[in-house]
């Protein structure tokens, strides 16, 4: 099981370290934060970025393609209180790629594991539970 920890820095601004990686989130200036760093949902859309990325890259790897550079950037609009309600993905791939392995990198790409979870493409669990300290 993969743990993340938040520890509260000052105001809205959090320590989060999960395995053994340390990340600063927090709120823009005009939500109440310091902007110390990139607020949760903002977070959210950049592990989308990411693992979009990595997904292709790993299947592209194993694929034997050369897949050269690509650049993969996350769109993300709120909705109401301020939760995130659409994603854009645009994946940027090099013109050399022919189009069957750009046609099948996009359907990898919407295989990612945070894509399949914001995408209800798998279940999840959120179960709170408080420990007094």
């Amino acid at each position: 099981m993969v743990k993340a920890t938040a520890r509260r820095r000052q105001g809205f601004t959090h320590d989060v370290e999960v395995s053994g990686h340390r990340l600063v989130i927090d709120e823009p200036e005009e939500a109440g934060g310091a902007n110390q760093g990139p607020s949760p949902t903002r977070t959210l859309a950049a592990a989308l970025a990411a693992c979009t990325a990595i997904t292709m890259e790993m299947y592209a790897e194993r694929k034997q393609w050369e897949l050269g550079e690509i650049e993969v950037e996350v769109a993300m609009e709120y909705g109401e209180a301020s939760v995130p309600k659409s994603f854009v993905v645009t994946l940027r791939l090099p013109r050399a790629l022919d189009a069957d392995r750009v046609d099948r990198l996009k359907v990898i790409a919407g295989k990612c594991p945070v894509h399949r979870v914001l995408s209800r493409e798998r279940e999840v669990t959120v179960t709170d539970q408080v420990e007094l300290v």
